[in-house]
């Protein structure tokens, strides 16, 4: 990996930015151009957080598969 790669973000840390946006949602005192931009920010999150799941999910069942005699 190249030294100026930025990691990527941890299913954890995606989950908590959503929670966080969702919680700005939930409140509903904000602006309603910020609520609209947090709106959109959180579907982008949910969608990252899904397609990271699925993926840990097949790398868990792969390892999975390999300790199987």
């Amino acid at each position: 990996m190249i030294s100026g790669d930025p990691q990527p973000e941890s299913f954890e840390d995606l989950l908590g930015r959503l929670e966080k946006t969702v919680e700005q949602l939930a409140e509903g005192t904000a602006p309603l151009d910020e609520l609209v931009t947090a709106h959109e920010q959180a579907g982008r999150l949910l969608a990252q957080a899904q397609e990271r799941l699925a993926a840990l999910k097949l790398k868990a069942e792969a390892l999975s598969a390999q300790l199987r005699p």
